[in-house]
Order: C-alpha cells, then sequence, then structure tokens
C-alpha cells in the first residue's frame, strides 16, 4: 500500500497541474491539446476525490486519537471514541477503493466497439442462437444508455445469422463487454426438433475497440479495394450502380465486404471502420500470449476459440466456465440483464490483478 500512495501524490500534483493548464486561455484556445488534458483530467477525478477524501478521514483519526491522549472528559472521549468507530472502517474502504482505482487501466476501456457474433458448430440452430446474442446484447445496451447500428450483416433463411456486425457506442462500451469474447454454448430444443432432444451449438463472439485514424493508421498502399453491384433485396438501385465494396488488408488478408449501406462512399467508411478494427485485432492477438501472461487473470484472454458460458435453457441456467458463475435466471440475462455476470468477471479481473499487485 506504501508503494501506491507514494504514486498517489504525484497523481495529486499533476491533477492540480491539469486544472490549471486548463485554465489557461492559450490551452483553451487549441482545442486538440485541450481535449488532451481534459480527458487525462477527467481519468485521474476519480482517484483523485478519493485520496483527498481519506487524507480528510486520516487527519480526522489524528484528531480523535489526540482527544482520547489528552482529554481528561468523559464526554469528549465518548465522542472521539464514537468517531473512531465511524472514521476506521471509512478507512478501510477507501484504501480498497483506491487500490482498484490505481490498478493500471486497459486503454480502449473507454472506446465504442464493434461486435461480430457468427453461428458456429450446429448448422440452422447456431444462426437462430446468433440471433439471440444479437437480441441480448442490443437489449443490455439500450439499459445501459448506448446506441447500436447493426453495420454487417449475413441472415440465414431461418431467421438467424450465419454473421452479423453491431457498433455499439457509449461510455466505456469496452470496458464492460470485453470479456464476451469467445465461443457461447447453447444447450436446448431446436424449434425443428420433432422428438423433443436437447441439442448442443455454439456462436462465436468478437469484441473489437473502435480505432480512429488517431490509434492506427493503415498505408493505403496496403489496401486493396475492389467495387461491385450489391445483390439481394434492395429494388433496383442495388442492380444499376456499383456500391458494394470489399476491402483487402494485404499484408494480413483480412477481407471485409460492405454492401448494406445506400452509396459506395457510406459502404466505403464502414468498411474502412470495421477493417481497422479486424486489423488491430490480429496484431493484438499476435501477442495474445504475453499479454495473457502479463495479466496473470483466470478470466481468459477472450480467445474466439476459448468455450467461455454454456447458456442450458431446460434448466434457465447459465454458466461463465472462467469464473465458476452459474446464475438459474437464463431468461433475464437473455432480456439483457447481464450486470451480474459482467459486474462478477470485472471484480474477478480486478481481483486477480490485486493478487497480482501484493504478490
Amino acid at each position: 500500500m506504501d508503494k501506491i500512495f507514494g504514486q498517489l501524490d504525484s497523481v495529486l500534483d499533476r491533477y492540480d497541474e491539469l486544472q490549471e493548464l486548463m485554465s489557461d486561455p492559450e490551452v483553451i484556445n487549441d482545442t486538440k491539446r485541450y481535449m488532451e488534458l481534459s480527458k487525462e483530467e477527467g481519468s485521474l477525478r476519480e482517484v483523485v476525490a478519493a485520496y483527498r477524501k481519506y487524507k480528510q478521514v486520516l487527519s480526522d483519526i489524528q484528531e480523535s486519537d489526540e482527544v482520547l491522549r489528552e482529554s481528561h472528559d468523559p464526554e469528549m472521549e465518548a465522542l472521539a471514541k464514537e468517531d473512531l468507530d465511524a472514521l476506521r472502517p471509512q478507512k478501510d474502504e477507501l484504501e480498497e477503493q483506491i487500490k482498484i482505482l490505481m490498478l493500471p487501466k486497459d486503454p480502449n476501456d473507454d472506446k465504442n466497439i464493434i461486435m461480430e457474433i457468427r453461428g458456429a458448430a450446429g448448422g440452422d440452430e447456431a444462426s437462430l442462437f446468433a440471433a439471440d446474442l444479437l437480441n441480448m446484447y442490443m437489449r443490455y445496451a439500450e439499459r445501459q444508455g448506448w446506441t447500436t447500428e447493426i453495420v454487417d450483416e449475413t441472415p440465414t433463411e431461418v431467421g438467424g445469422y450465419k454473421e452479423v456486425a453491431i457498433m455499439i457506442t457509449g461510455e466505456s462500451v469496452f470496458s464492460k463487454l470485453k470479456y464476451e469474447s469467445g465461443a457461447h454454448r447453447v444447450q436446448r430444443i431446436p424449434s425443428t426438433e420433432s422428438q423433443g432432444r436437447v441439442h448442443t451449438s455454439t456462436a462465436t463472439v468478437v469484441v473489437m475497440p473502435e480505432y480512429d485514424e488517431v490509434d492506427i493508421d493503415l498505408d493505403a498502399k496496403d489496401i486493396r479495394t475492389d467495387v461491385y453491384r450489391s445483390s439481394g433485396a434492395g429494388g433496383q438501385h442495388i442492380n444499376k450502380t456499383s456500391s458494394a465494396v470489399r476491402m483487402t488488408h494485404l499484408p494480413t488478408g483480412i477481407v471485409v465486404t460492405m454492401q448494406d449501406q445506400r452509396s459506395q462512399q457510406q459502404n466505403r467508411e464502414k468498411a474502412m471502420q470495421i477493417l481497422k478494427s479486424r486489423v488491430y485485432d490480429f496484431y493484438e492477438s499476435q501477442n495474445a500470449e504475453e499479454y495473457a501472461e502479463s495479466r496473470k487473470t483466470a478470466v481468459g484472454t477472450g480467445d474466439r476459440s476459448e468455450r467461455i458460458r454454456t447458456y442450458n435453457y431446460p434448466q434457465n441456467r447459465v454458466t461463465d466456465h472462467r469464473i465458476g458463475l452459474s446464475l438459474n435466471k437464463l431468461d433475464r440475462i437473455m432480456n439483457g440483464e447481464l450486470d451480474d455476470v459482467i459486474d462478477a468477471l470485472i471484480l474477478h479481473d480486478q481481483t486477480a490483478k490485486l493478487e497480482q499487485l501484493n504478490a
């Protein structure tokens, strides 16, 4: 703890410096710099408030201790003891809060995401489960006050998805949904099953932070762009114009096709958005083992081949295999009530990091 509090004084100094800079007219007129400083100030605000409160509690404890040592007034001593009984638990709570706030932060936590869901093993049933997962995440996003937009989709004839990509925008989206990457398994009786037998199917989820020009710069010479006529529903417009776009990132071989938007320009923008996230995700996954080793967390790296969760419909149960959590409220979870699962994953990750910090 002493190591952490040694860092906190410098954090406090930096916070005061940031507030001074942000009141400087020269900085205010430089929009880009002001936004950078404002973002840094915002990232420190919570820990600074907790540390200041902690210092005040320490001061109050010291004052009450002095009263007990020096006072001969029974009434004053009783008040001091009462204060100490309230202050010491506050001190312990603030210490834990500050430890968590001082844990190394994932630089992507405040980003929006692109989530890709694919039907995997199980044919039509897998595609229907992919649609169910999409609905679950969209309902969860709605509860969080986030906005969602389907940016690419390949529907199946039975009403599911072979694959679907959705953009989720809002406050700290990645920090809450980053643990969702992996293989999701469903156990239920398919609507097409006449014998009433329970089948097991899977769908995969990939969560990628949304990157902009500041984060990742793809070299134009590394991207091949082909345009062609859209296919599928959409009337005569799609048959007359080459509005669909296929982008290939040559160094990695990653391909993104986009034809859902109305114009070629819109398809280009969406394709580039997804391509950046996929390329970054590719390079990040190259270092996945090293990253997992450095984190030493049992929550998992979110590898898409890792089976992370089972949805058992007959028993109305959801089990997250990474943390051994089972909840008998699958119906509510599929309706977007994911807080209990996500909060447990975040807590488990924080606990693992704290253990590493104290090791």
